[in-house]
């Protein structure tokens, strides 16, 4: 079976035995979001929609944050992990899912065979929408709903605790990094599923060539009076379109996909031993043809992943973004870095500072970076709420904090939280007059100020 980093080992099935996967504990997850794929989220969704008490969850979400999680068991119906206290007291947390039933598991297998995306999509560790759609369509609920994911705890509390939910974020990653860990805890391992749809795919395609078979009469049309009779062909009944892709066995093989590049092309070498012409900036032009080359190689990648059906392009970049996006991406020179903040019409240190924005949130951090808003008294009320919340409980009072448009900056403006149009708090320092990015996006407003307030943060030896 194909394991996913941080995996120990892997028990196969023993008759009616369950098969099982430990995975390590995993190290604390400061400065980033628990869910980064979009059946992570639904699964996070899952819990947040179905927990009555709200601190619970946040209190949850710092134990799956600060890394007192231990190991986690995944077994179908069931995942299991210690969950350790701030004072170190260790508690057995389960969360149980219901098995998928074996009616259910068959519908799922043929929705899974009926299009090879969906397969190709699940060995890349990826899960199409295309195939949650179609199971819920055939009557499966494969990713948890409301009420779905089941608690209990040695603590002895009756709804999700701070442990029951810190193993349920710490859930979110491993999901993120395999969705087979899903499939599991719904009754299958991935040795099983690939199996079950490989005998699925071999009758599919021995089904329509037998049917064929028991058709033709003993006095077939001869080849001579096929060939000689164009009017009596011209009679056959024809196969409707939508039927003969679905008998795709029977079918010429469609030519194979390209096979990903696994490393972007080198620039050219242009020092062909004569001068540049006048105004050629041949390190400049190198760096372009590099960045050309790795898109390339990441829009290609983009186009054989299984969801690149059902994706939106990306709204297309102005040209200031673009020379952010350069400065950020490729690794350039001081000499490429001057030139693409002067044409952005931005002092040097401010344009770092928005590709520092760049590097940890990509074109969402940069909007926050450049546009400052004024939140309409929805958006406030929600922002409020959500600074009260998060120092209810804090063994410190809350910090004092002055707000202008979407900024909260502390006392003595070395720190600021920026509120996102989507809710997420961002973290910012500032350093010489100069507001910096200090981390990635948090939706709870005090572990962002905890990343701001912090003296050693990531990207401090670049910008000096």
């Amino acid at each position: 079976m194909t394991q996913t980093g941080g995996t120990r080992g892997t028990s196969s099935r023993a008759g009616d035995a369950a098969a099982e996967r430990t995975f390590d504990a995993l190290p604390p997850a400061q400065g980033r979001a628990f869910a980064q794929t979009w059946w992570g989220t639904r699964w996070l969704k899952a819990l947040e929609d179905t927990a009555l008490d709200g601190e619970q969850l946040r209190h949850g979400r710092r134990f799956a944050r600060q890394g007192a999680v231990g190991a986690v068991s995944v077994r179908p119906g069931r995942i299991t992990a210690v969950v350790r206290d701030r004072d170190g007291t260790p508690h057995r947390a389960d969360v149980l899912l219901q098995e998928l039933t074996g009616a259910e598991w068959d519908r799922l297998l043929d929705v899974t065979a009926r299009e090879s995306g969906h397969l190709a999509a699940l060995l890349d560790r990826e899960m199409p929408p295309r195939l949650v759609e179609d199971a819920e369509s055939a009557g499966v609920e494969l990713l948890p709903g409301i009420g779905d994911l089941d608690p209990t705890c040695g603590c002895d509390a009756w709804d999700h605790c701070p442990h029951t939910a810190a193993l349920c974020y710490q859930m979110a990653r491993l999901l993120d990094q395999d969705p087979f860990v899903l499939l599991l805890l719904r009754g299958r391992t991935e040795r099983e599923l690939l199996d079950e749809l490989g005998l699925r795919n071999a009758a599919r395609a021995v089904v329509p060539s037998a049917a064929r078979t028991a058709a033709a009469p003993e006095d077939a049309v001869t080849a001579d009076s096929a060939a000689g009779d164009a009017t009596q062909d011209a009679q056959l009944p024809g196969v409707p379109a939508e039927e003969a892709f679905a008998l795709g066995a029977i079918l010429p093989p469609l030519p194979s996909a390209p096979a990903p590049v696994a490393e972007p092309g080198g620039a050219p070498s242009l020092d062909g031993g004569s001068p540049p012409a006048s105004g050629l900036d041949v390190a400049a032009l190198e760096f372009l043809a590099s960045d050309a080359a790795l898109r390339a190689q990441q829009m290609l990648r983009d186009a054989l992943s299984s969801s690149h059906a059902v994706s939106s392009l990306p709204a297309p970049l102005t040209q200031w973004q673009d020379a952010v996006r350069l400065a950020a991406g490729s690794s350039p020179g001081q000499q490429i870095v001057e030139r693409l903040a002067a044409g952005s019409r931005l002092p040097l240190v401010r344009f770092r500072s928005a590709v520092r924005a760049w590097e940890l949130g990509g074109i969402g951090a940069l909007s926050v970076w450049e546009e400052p808003w004024t939140p309409g008294p929805e958006a406030m009320a929600r922002a409020r709420a959500q600074l009260a919340a998060a120092w209810s409980h804090e063994e410190e009072p809350r910090p004092a904090l002055h707000v202008t448009d979407n900024c909260w900056s502390t006392a003595d403006d070395s720190a600021q939280l920026r509120y996102g149009q989507d809710g997420r708090w961002w973290p910012y320092r500032k350093e010489q007059d100069t507001w910096w990015p200090a981390g990635a996006a948090e939706h709870d407003p005090a572990a962002a100020l905890a990343v701001a307030l912090q003296q050693n943060e990531p990207g401090r030896d670049e910008r000096s």
